[in-house]
């Protein structure tokens, strides 16, 4: 595993077009790229399944646990890994200061969406974690 790069954080913290694709039941397929809320909370990057654990693409990033992401110009093979509730009101807040005003703001800091919670984490190569 590593680490994102401050230049990628910045990028994709100020951009608003993440595509993620969790890999398909093969493991090796990409899953068709859903675009997705994500926001940068101490040097992470989170997303949430607007539709909460039910959601296909939440569904597949829990059982492949990776797949790709693309936003603001970068493509990045990720790993996925659930976020326990301990942390959802610092992601709360970074989403209430992104996409204030937004109508679908309320629905991403409810209780359904927190509950998918996935933190992104960049892979060197193609190698499943």
């Amino acid at each position: 595993m590593s680490t994102w790069s401050k230049d990628e954080l910045r990028k994709i913290a100020q951009s608003d077009d993440l595509h993620i694709s969790p890999f398909r039941e093969d493991g090796k397929t990409y899953g068709t790229p859903t675009w997705v809320w994500s926001v940068v909370v101490d040097d992470s990057l989170y997303v949430r399944a607007y539709t909460g654990r039910n959601s296909r693409w939440y569904k597949a990033a829990m059982e492949q646990k990776a797949g790709r992401i693309t936003a603001a110009g970068i493509t990045k093979e990720v790993a996925f890994e659930p976020v326990n509730d301990g942390f959802y009101d610092h992601i709360d807040d970074a989403y209430r200061t992104k996409y204030k005003g937004s109508p679908y703001l309320e629905p991403m800091i409810g209780a359904r969406a927190r509950a998918a919670t996935v933190k992104l984490i960049p892979r060197e190569g193609k190698e499943r974690p």
